[in-house]
């Protein structure tokens, strides 16, 4: 029983996953201090209001609603997609673009002219029902000398 629990947790993608979570909230909290710090202080001097606006509220009713709150975490969520996106996302899709082989192009297929079934355009018996396949004008000369064999 506990042979298959260590297994379990010892897999790859499950390390690398609880190490992408606490990587992930590090990072985090480190852009959440760089929006409280920096960004919301300079759209505070760019709209002539208060720099933080987690002192931002209204009152409804005697209620006080603190919508500074949900701006700064609104600008911090922004702000780290778009870290994530352009930081992580962009380089590995283009390392793996690289590194990713070149598929070859799929063989040219044509209908077996007794069963319909689709086959190689160079094959000389259909691989559903067995019967010959006849030349075809279309194909190289190779393929054509391989099919009156």
């Amino acid at each position: 029983m506990f042979k298959g629990f260590r297994s379990f947790l010892l897999r790859g993608n499950v390390v690398d996953l609880a190490v992408g979570i606490v990587i992930g909230a590090a990072f985090t909290a480190v852009v959440t201090g760089f929006v409280t710090a920096f960004l919301t202080p300079l759209i505070g001097v760019a709209t002539g209001a208060v720099g933080d606006f987690t002192q931002k509220t209204f009152d409804i009713g005697g209620t006080d609603f603190p919508y500074g709150v949900f701006v700064n975490a609104l600008i911090s969520f922004v702000l780290v997609a778009a870290v994530i996106y352009f930081a992580v996302v962009v380089p590995v899709g283009k390392l793996q673009a690289r590194f990713e082989k070149d598929k070859p192009a799929p063989a040219a297929k044509v209908d077996c002219p007794e069963c319909l079934s689709p086959i190689p355009a160079a094959a000389s018996r259909c691989s559903f029902c067995t019967s010959e396949v006849a030349a075809r004008p279309g194909l190289p000369a190779q393929s054509q000398a391989l099919q009156s064999s």
